[in-house]
């Protein structure tokens, strides 16, 4: 039988136990982590089983190689597992799509602030149409916005995932606002939906 453990473990010590066999300090981790892992990774690809492949191959690589989490770094291991699921997720739109299908390069204005309607919006797990308007945004400004409005990560966190400082991630925001905007613009072509999507992507 497999002993409990505390829920107040950390992740640090959890991770130490179970890269020496300790399967229940395995499962608490992924248990803990596993559900966020695998929404990011569903975003980013619009596929369940390219999610789950992702989320599995994330823990899978965390517990063959654990010393890659280095803790002293200052990054948490959600922030550590997120970095894991983008690279995954990266490589496989470079397979896909190539390059230069990552990002539009055109410059715009940096954003500044979490924006509270579009956060509504987004929290609508039902929305179809809003998971159809994510998958045709341009990988690096999609990533930016989940990372933003769904796990609620601050600038800096995503800028450690992926590998971008604070500037670069605040103008991905922006551009992927205004593509989403574009894109969502045939689901409100009543006067009233259009006054609504509006003021929610402005």
């Amino acid at each position: 039988m497999q002993s409990e453990l505390p829920e107040s473990m950390t992740d640090e010590r959890l991770l130490e136990r179970a890269s020496r066999g300790d399967e229940a300090a395995f499962l608490t981790l992924y248990e803990r982590h596993r559900d966020p892992v695998f929404r990011f990774a569903y975003r980013m690809l619009g596929s369940t089983e390219l999610a789950e492949d992702v989320a599995h191959d994330c823990f899978l690589s965390l517990l063959s190689k654990p010393q890659g989490f280095d803790p002293s770094r200052g990054a948490s291991l959600r922030t550590y597992l997120f970095a894991a699921a983008r690279n995954l997720a990266m490589s496989h739109f470079r397979r896909e799509r190539g390059r230069d299908a990552l990002e539009d390069l055109a410059e715009e204005p940096p954003l500044h602030e979490r924006h509270g309607p579009l956060r509504k919006l987004l929290d609508d797990e039902l929305a179809q149409e809003v998971q159809r308007a994510l998958n045709g945004l341009p990988p690096l400004q999609r990533e930016a916005l989940v990372l933003f409005e769904y796990e609620e990560l601050s600038l800096v966190e995503i800028g450690e995932i992926v590998g971008a400082d604070v500037g670069t991630v605040k103008a991905r925001l922006y551009r992927g606002r205004q593509r989403l905007k574009r894109q969502l613009a045939p689901y409100f072509k009543s006067k009233n939906q259009a006054v609504a999507i509006d003021e929610v992507l402005k």
